[in-house]
């Protein structure tokens, strides 16, 4: 099995695209500077490759040259860029280039740090190329947040992004893991994140998309995806902005009826607070990756039979290595100054009041506790019932370490732990993993732990090992 070449530097991958006489097309920037073009200047014999290169600052000229759009730093921008540039390139050059040349349109249009403000550093980038002489072309766009603290650092490292894309959709396309996994090359993940990436165009037909996404975390590129109710992966900075969040996390393998009736409790006190709008409010369906995870690989068929019953239920599904709620908490946080609500099981919330939880945490459960509370942060607790016991677990008789008790009173007492209602006492017993052993032997009484619609889709689709056994 062949392996990706990693050891390539950025300046050697440019010189590879220089020297290759048979590529050639254009590269616009708009926003932190012309890094990726320099790139290949920098390295010679760019008059090979490059048949133009522009930045269009001010915004009358940019709306003159592509149109006007709402927002300059957008995906809609991209799209005109890329359209307008791949176009002129191939009408202007085809009927003088060799036969056997491919073209390319590389674009970008972001928001660097400014001089004067520290504002959200984010923008789109993306190409267009031919992956045959006179193919149709496909596309391969990414969403990128800048994380440098200076203008010229964040225009180096959109510098090697912009090459390491270019290089690895002409070398790597039959391989788009190879593509996402060449994006990190010469940057760590404090220099940048790539929060969305999508493949389009008739070569990228069979690439999914949301298998794709999921990688990017693989790669160490972000630390979580968010996906939309139609399954398309969204950015996350966009989809946020200015709502209240609510998240309960979950393997949702399958989603039960436990898990809606968490989700409407947790939404009824969640809206009381004053400044949350329960129409504003976000539903989020978080999966770890540890989740995920079958040794060191992922089961991508289990994963997308997980994203449909989710969306399915209408839930905006988020993937993530947070492992810490006050990591999770911090991540949402960047994008919202609304409430943010956890929505926990009982059971949850114990295994958060043991201490070996927080090993390496150099405050312990306080740090971790102080980190997740720090401000307009609720995390609402369901009870629990085991199956064929009479007492239901509460937030009023959780037994916590005797040590634990005042902070857990204290966390009680000040709103920051709030008990949910459940909406329906019959669904306290029921247990994912029995559902799921139950519905790989076929049908039976599990159908009655799960929406309908839910059960319906899994026995139509045999989704998640249905009747294997």
């Amino acid at each position: 099995m062949r392996k990706r070449d990693n050891t390539l530097s950025t300046d050697q991958k440019a010189l590879a695209i220089n020297l290759d006489k048979f590529k050639y097309g254009s590269i616009v920037e708009i926003g932190a500077g012309q890094e990726v073009a320099r790139r290949f200047f920098h390295v010679g014999a760019a008059a090979g490759t490059i048949a133009k290169t522009m930045s269009a600052y001010d915004m009358a000229v940019s709306d003159d040259i592509y149109g006007h759009v709402d927002r300059y730093v957008s995906r809609a921008r991209l799209m005109q860029m890329l359209d307008k540039e791949f176009t002129q390139v191939v009408d202007r050059l085809t009927h003088v280039r060799a036969k056997n040349t491919t073209f390319f349109a590389y674009a970008a249009t972001v928001t660097a740090r400014s001089f004067k403000q520290k504002n959200e550093c984010h923008g789109w980038i993306g190409i267009r190329l031919q992956l045959h002489p006179g193919a149709a072309p496909s596309d391969v766009i990414l969403h990128v947040r800048m994380l440098d603290n200076d203008n010229a650092q964040q225009s180096e490292a959109l510098g090697i992004l912009g090459v390491n894309l270019i290089h690895g959709a002409f070398f790597h396309h039959d391989q788009p893991e190879w593509v996402v996994e060449g994006l990190a090359d010469g940057l760590s993940s404090e220099r940048i994140e790539v929060d969305l990436i999508h493949f389009s165009g008739p070569y990228f037909e069979e690439v999914e998309n949301r298998l794709m996404n999921l990688h990017l975390i693989r790669s160490w590129l972000t630390r979580a995806v968010v996906f939309n109710p139609a399954g398309e992966v969204v950015v996350p900075g966009e989809l946020f902005y200015r709502k209240p969040v609510q998240v309960i996390r979950g393997s949702f393998k399958p989603i039960t009826c436990v898990n809606v009736d968490m989700m409407r409790g947790g939404q009824k006190q969640f809206s009381q607070i004053s400044a949350v709008d329960e129409n504003e409010i976000l539903s989020l369906a978080e999966i770890t990756m540890n989740s995920l995870l079958n040794g060191d690989e992922i089961d991508g068929r289990d994963f997308l039979a997980r994203l449909d019953l989710l969306a399915s239920q209408g839930y905006t599904v988020m993937i993530s290595d947070y492992v810490r709620f006050f990591r999770l908490r911090a991540y949402l946080r960047r994008y919202t100054q609304k409430p943010i609500s956890i929505v926990l099981s009982v059971r949850e919330l114990q295994a958060l009041f043991d201490e070996k939880y927080y090993d390496g945490l150099e405050g312990g459960i306080l740090e971790a506790f102080g980190k997740l509370f720090p401000d307009n942060t609720h995390v609402y607790v369901y009870p629990s019932r085991r199956h064929g016991e009479a007492e239901i677990t509460t937030l009023a008789n959780i037994p916590v370490p005797s040590h634990l008790r005042h902070l857990l009173a204290y966390l009680i007492e000040n709103g920051k732990l709030v008990a949910i209602e459940p909406q329906d006492e019959s669904h306290l017993e029921i247990e994912a993993a029995e559902t799921l052993a139950s519905l790989r032997r076929g049908r039976g009484d599990w159908e009655k732990d799960v929406p309908e619609t839910v059960a319906q889709r899994i026995i139509d689709g045999r989704l998640l090992g249905f009747d294997s056994e």
